[in-house]
């Protein structure tokens, strides 16, 4: 039997400025910041939603292991919601977050999906999109 890989449980992204990255998801997409305990006594941060996690690390002190090249600004990440996207709308609108693009009918892994596009502080592109709502 060839082993398989069954779900993600954190990606980790590479940011300039920690504290910046933690307000941003937090006010814009909801997600809970964290600071957590690792194996060997030290402590980092981390954007939890759901069951997952977004692992942080500053740019120029990455911990080891990491990618070849970390670099801010270099992600591409699609996040689902329930929200409808009018809603999505109006709240980025209240925080004055300028929409890239969208909403736009896009391919979703588990089907179509409609889409919203915005960077965050970094430059990364995120993509909130509600899965049915084409």
């Amino acid at each position: 039997m060839r082993p398989i890989v069954t779900a993600l449980d954190h990606l980790v992204l590479t940011v300039a400025d920690i504290a910046a990255t933690c307000e941003f998801y937090e006010a814009v997409l909801g997600m809970e910041a964290r600071e957590f305990a690792v194996s060997d006594g030290s402590t980092r941060w981390a954007l939890f939603f759901g069951p997952q996690k977004i692992n942080l690390h500053e740019a120029g002190t990455p911990f080891s292991p990491h990618a070849l090249h970390p670099t801010p600004g270099s992600a591409d990440l699609c996040f689902l919601t329930e929200i409808p996207i009018h809603t999505w709308e109006k709240h980025l609108a209240s925080l004055e977050i300028e929409i890239e693009e969208g909403p736009v009918a896009r391919s979703g892994a588990a089907g179509p999906i409609l889409s919203l596009y915005i960077r965050d502080p970094d430059g990364n592109l995120i993509e909130i999109s509600s899965a049915g709502a084409i």
